[in-house]
């Protein structure tokens, strides 16, 4: 969860309000999404936005699931809330005749995030770089990320998420396995120093590929295990390195997998155990070619 200033927690929190016409996203037309403040959760769209005159952003629909309705302490109105962290958002009215949806989402500017449509597009792979790309999920980012950034060859690695239908996800939300998001990490190699074959190998040795949905001591289809492949030759050889596994014995459960959106994970999980000094919990090498 963010942490709050005063301000954003006497509303957010304590259920305060801020002053009519004064909130940053009142008068605010840019086309993208809204997400909590606190957890950022994707709450409503650009689209749905409409200028009703009472002085707080005002919105006609929400993103399905993503707010909860609760009757107010006062008897009379009806509060909404994040539907992932429970933040005071602002109330909402029916029957009105704003929009022919004849609802009214009234919000709180300091109860909300932006996120502009370019950026909430999210990217698969930078362009001119699938060949130089790879996208393993395998169990707890945090691990696989320290392991295959100490490879010779291996010039960036980023923890993200990947193979979900929700926009712009945040660890809480892939957290609850509902997303359909895997933790995954996405490195850019120079393929003249290390080959993708031998990139694929080594994560099959880091990981346990025939544990189904986790990881270790972690559950949950969030840390499956999968490959999200971003040249028909990739998808080539990592179906070649598991056909040499299932020969050896083992009982692989790794999915090859077309790469989809990846979505850069929260700074804090970003080099995490080179942060903390840690060691990585439920990654070890394991020799298996």
């Amino acid at each position: 969860m963010k942490e709050l200033t005063p301000e954003e927690e006497r509303v957010i929190v304590y259920k305060g309000t801020e002053r009519p016409f004064t909130g940053k996203y009142y008068d605010f037309q840019e086309e993208g999404i809204y997400v909590c403040k606190r957890c950022g959760n994707p709450l409503f769209r650009s689209e749905d936005k409409f200028e009703s005159g009472c002085g707080w952003p005002s919105f006609d629909e929400e993103i399905p699931g993503s707010v909860k309705r609760i009757p107010d302490s006062d008897g009379i109105r009806t509060e909404i809330v994040c539907g992932n962290c429970g933040a005071h958002l602002g109330h909402v009215f029916e029957g009105e005749r704003f929009t022919p949806k004849n609802t009214r989402h009234c919000v709180n500017s300091i109860s909300l995030d932006f996120v502009a449509e370019a950026e909430e597009e999210g990217t698969i792979v930078p362009q001119g770089e699938e060949d130089q790309t790879a996208i393993f999920a395998g169990g707890c980012f945090w691990g696989v990320e320290h392991l295959m950034k100490q490879i010779p060859g291996v010039l960036s690695v980023e923890s993200g998420y990947i193979g979900g239908d929700v926009p712009h996800p945040t660890y809480e939300q892939v957290s609850t396995g509902k997303t359909g998001h895997a933790e995954a990490v996405r490195i850019l190699f120079d393929p003249e120093q290390v080959s993708y074959e031998t990139l694929a190998k080594m994560f099959f040795e880091i990981h346990d590929p025939e544990q189904t949905d986790g990881q270790g001591p972690d559950l949950g289809n969030q840390y499956r295990s999968e490959i999200f492949y971003t040249t028909p030759q990739q998808e080539e050889i990592a179906r070649k390195l598991i056909g040499q596994l299932n020969g050896k014995g083992y009982k692989v459960v790794t999915k090859v997998t077309p790469a989809s959106t990846f979505w850069k994970a929260e700074d804090y999980h970003q080099n995490y155990y080179t942060k903390t000094g840690k060691q990585p919990y439920c990654h070890r090498y394991t020799k298996r070619f």
